[in-house]
């Protein structure tokens, strides 16, 4: 399939795509016409990707991610202290971005709670 057919497929923009595979995260065969060619599975990791970008990983952090992913049946569990320490900041923010959406629906909420909607 071509850019345009993924990019409907998983609501991504063409441009997006391109920058997930600049940055090492998607690949795709070239045609003899010079356009990316994307198969099926291509689907669900433009998806992946894009789920874990809006999570707040950075680009170094989903190829990390993807590439364990990728090689589940060879990875070793070990990595390096400066790693570890890496992914230990980055858990740390993901839980406090939690803690403060969890506090911004609890407010939306609690205001959809007390107004009256009006026609």
């Amino acid at each position: 399939m071509r850019i345009g057919e993924l990019a409907k497929r998983t609501n991504i923009s063409t441009r997006m795509l391109r920058y997930y595979e600049e940055q090492g995260l998607l690949a795709s065969e070239r045609a003899a016409n010079g356009y990316r060619e994307y198969v099926e599975a291509d689907v669900e990791r433009a998806t992946t990707v894009a789920s874990l970008i809006s999570s707040g990983l950075t680009t170094d952090l989903v190829r990390i991610v993807l590439s364990m992913d990728d090689h589940a049946d060879e990875w070793t569990p070990t990595c390096s202290r400066t790693f570890a320490e890496r992914l230990s900041r980055e858990l740390t923010s993901i839980e406090d971005k939690i803690a403060c959406l969890t506090k911004s629906r609890a407010a939306v909420r609690g205001y959809l709670e007390q107004v009256t909607v009006t026609a």
